[in-house]
């Protein structure tokens, strides 16, 4: 069966926040301000992150010195090997930052197609952030519209592993979400089908073991299918 998995980036690849790590060491006080009024509710996360963004004020050599010191998941490299072998492709998908995601990735050595905001330099310490995957209509006002990832692929089986809001429309589309934190929670109120998980090396077992028992579960309504086309031909 075709399977994709669209895997978050910040707080589920990474161990924290990059953005918010990012905003405490180089952002102008205001920005939790903004983020204030984004946890209330009053602005959507595009509006929030734009804000924000345009209160940094850090050389590109300090966002690059900053964004070496974060920790990743030190499961997430298995994870993909595990894929690999299953011949599952899979996407980051991220309402976070381009330029750190891309660094982490090349840092590890990780081929993985990406999707994320634009933070564009506009001198040497400011910067302002451009959204190539936003959508007017998105329903949750983000800055990358995950949601639009899953109707590129045409897969059978989709699959989604984050951690919290930015996730919680692209949850809704899945046939197994692979949970942490906020989205756990999310998960339950809405009866979405999904799997709590730990760290990459625990969700690598849980896809695994999913995704053979939905091929085996399809196999055998196939084997079914055929014997009730047999039994109609000859006449049971």
């Amino acid at each position: 069966m075709n399977c994709h998995v669209y895997v978050d980036f910040d707080g589920t690849i990474m161990l924290c926040d990059t953005t918010d790590y990012l905003f405490e060491r180089f952002a102008l006080p205001e920005w939790r301000a903004v983020e204030e009024e984004w946890a209330a509710g009053r602005i959507g996360s595009r509006e929030c992150m734009a804000q924000q963004v345009a209160l940094l004020r850090a050389t590109r050599s300090e966002l690059e010195a900053a964004a070496a010191e974060l920790e990743i998941d030190p499961g997430f490299a298995g994870f993909l090997a595990v894929l690999r072998q299953l011949g599952v492709g899979a996407t980051v998908v991220s309402d976070g930052l381009d330029l750190v995601i891309d660094l982490t990735l090349r840092r590890f050595g990780l081929e993985i197609p990406r999707f994320a905001n634009q933070l564009v330099q506009t001198s040497e310490n400011t910067w302002r952030l451009e959204f190539p995957n936003g959508r007017a209509d998105c329903a949750a006002g983000s800055g990358h519209c995950k949601c639009a990832r899953t109707e590129e692929h045409g897969e059978d089986l989709a699959v989604v592993i984050g951690d919290g809001r930015s996730d919680f429309c692209i949850a809704g589309r899945a046939d197994l979400v692979l949970a942490k934190s906020k989205l756990i929670r999310e998960c339950e109120a809405n009866g979405l089908p999904h799997l709590p998980f730990r760290d990459f090396t625990e969700a690598a077992g849980l896809f695994e073991r999913w995704l053979k028992s939905v091929t085996e579960a399809e196999q055998e309504a196939e084997l079914d299918a055929g014997r009730n086309v047999r039994s109609v031909a000859l006449g049971g």
